[in-house]
This record gives C-alpha cells, sequence and structure tokens, in this order.
C-alpha cells in the first residue's frame, strides 16, 4: 500500500478509472478543509481512510479519540472512527477502513477530536479515491460518447452599399452644391472685407495728410501774421507791469475768544461707540 506523501494512479486510456492517494490529511494539525486534500475531480470516489496517530496519557485517565469528516450534504457525519483509550497505556494505532465508493460531494471538512484527558501526536490521515477521467463524457474528445459541441451557423446578410441607393446618393449631391455654394459665399465675403479694408485705410492715410496739411497751413498763416504785427509794432515791448505793494491787515474779528463744544457731534460719538460695543458683544454671545 502507498501511504502518504505520494500518488498513485494508472490509466491507459480514458475509459479506464484513476486510482489514487492523498498527502497526510494532518501536516499542518488536527483540522483540514478536504477541498485542498481530495482533487477535485467530478465523479471522484473515496474507497479506503488509513490512519495512524500515538497517545499520550495515564493508563487510568479516560480519553476517546475521534477520526472523523462531516457529511457535506446533510448532517452529521460521512464517517467518524471512535478509538475508546480510557483504561489502557499510552500508544500507537494504525487502522486501514474501506469505504462503499462515497462521491466527493458528500467528504466535507475533516478532523482529529480528543475527549478526556491526553493528546495526539504523529498523526497520519490518508484518503484512496479512484474516477472516471470520462465521468463527464464532455471533458475530451477522447471520451466515449463525447459530442461537439453544437456550433450555430453564422449568416452574414447581404452587404448592401448606400451609394448605390438613388435617395442617398441625391442626399449626398444636394449637401455637396450647398456645400460649394456656401464655399463661394465664404469667399465672395472676404474678398468684401479686403475691399473694406483697403478703402478704410485710404481714408486713414488721406485723413492723416489732410490733418498735416492744415498743419502746415496754420504755421505758415501764424509766421505771417507775427511777422505783420511785427511791421506795424502792434504786439507790446514788455508782457510785465508793476502794482502798488504793501501791507493789508486782516478786517475779520472774532466776538468769543473761545469756541464752545459741539454737543451734536458728541452724541454722534458716543451713540457711535456703543453700536460698536453691541457688535463686538455679539461675536462672543453664545
Amino acid at each position: 500500500m502507498v501511504l502518504a506523501g505520494s500518488l498513485v494512479y494508472s490509466c491507459s486510456s480514458y475509459s479506464e478509472q484513476v486510482f489514487g492517494v492523498t498527502n497526510n490529511a494532518a501536516d499542518f494539525g488536527y483540522n483540514w478543509v478536504m477541498s485542498q486534500i481530495l482533487p477535485q475531480q467530478a465523479g471522484l470516489q473515496v474507497n479506503n481512510v488509513f490512519y495512524r496517530y500515538t497517545t499520550i496519557k495515564n493508563p487510568e485517565d479516560e480519553m476517546v479519540v475521534y477520526v472523523q469528516n462531516e457529511n457535506a450534504r446533510g448532517d452529521g457525519y460521512v464517517f467518524r472512527e471512535v478509538d475508546d483509550w480510557t483504561g489502557i497505556p499510552q500508544n500507537t494505532i494504525t487502522k486501514n477502513i474501506p469505504m462503499p465508493l462515497v462521491d466527493i460531494s458528500y467528504w466535507g471538512d475533516g478532523s482529529i477530536e480528543v475527549q478526556g484527558k491526553g493528546e495526539v501526536t504523529d498523526p497520519l490521515v490518508v484518503y484512496s479515491y479512484q474516477y472516471d477521467p470520462c465521468f463527464d463524457p464532455q471533458s475530451s474528445p477522447n471520451c466515449p460518447g463525447y459530442k461537439s459541441p453544437y456550433i450555430p451557423e453564422i449568416v452574414i446578410p447581404d452587404v448592401v452599399d448606400p451609394l448605390q441607393d438613388e435617395y442617398v446618393q441625391a442626399e449626398l449631391d444636394r449637401k455637396a452644391q450647398m456645400k460649394s455654394a456656401q464655399e463661394d459665399e465664404d469667399e465672395r465675403r472676404a474678398r468684401r472685407r479686403i475691399v473694406v479694408m483697403v478703402e478704410e485705410e485710404d481714408e486713414r492715410l488721406e485723413t492723416l495728410l489732410g490733418i498735416d496739411r492744415k498743419t502746415s497751413e496754420y504755421a505758415v498763416n501764424q509766421t505771417l501774421l507775427h511777422n505783420n504785427l511785427m511791421a506795424l509794432k502792434g504786439l507790446p515791448t514788455s508782457y510785465t507791469y508793476s502794482i502798488d505793494g504793501g501791507e493789508y491787515e486782516d478786517t475779520v474779528v472774532l466776538k468769543d475768544s473761545e469756541l464752545p463744544d459741539n454737543r451734536r457731534a458728541l452724541r454722534v460719538n458716543l451713540t457711535q461707540d456703543l453700536k460698536h460695543q453691541a457688535l463686538v458683544n455679539l461675536q462672543y454671545a453664545k
């Protein structure tokens, strides 16, 4: 018999059974998940459970050990072996339990449970199994009864060129004509804008030239007028005149030597102070 740590199977064709054993399910503790122990193969059946462990206890102590698997499809257990060590000295036990080909879907989580005083060391739990690779004939084309999957025929509809449709072509022609007309109109508008810009520039230049001519004529006229006035001696020889100076005494005399307080302004200032203090108090009010 092959024990934990190896996997043995024989298969010469897809129609024969595959046999194998698991690794030690208790390698990492007294509880294990069967989906991590058994190969997840459709149609797999467990045909044997082998286990071994050593107890540490006093002979007079009560101790019961359960090696078990929960029923994944109902209540209770799909496998449960009970070893009663009460009144027995510590020792090593080895058991091989045949199973009536129990389907993988029944095998829930496994465990080693101890009741009473004592402990279990060096546990070893191994499951042997078998399965038919062609349990589902569709799993491989080599399986008897395999049927090629139905692939519906893809019908490609006839492709109609929309440009061959007279209504579509008429609409395309109409849009092309509209585009051409719009482009012609845009070109005419651009030309008109250029003509207007040129005319405005000419007018601006003429205006500037007209201002320069007027400025020159004005300067010439002013020069002639100055020369004529000088010839007629119509211009004054001096632009400064002297006036009589002296001291001017103040004529405004205040009746009172002291100015009275402005009571109205005092009331206004007091009112403003009170208003400001009220606003400040509002900021700290709760």
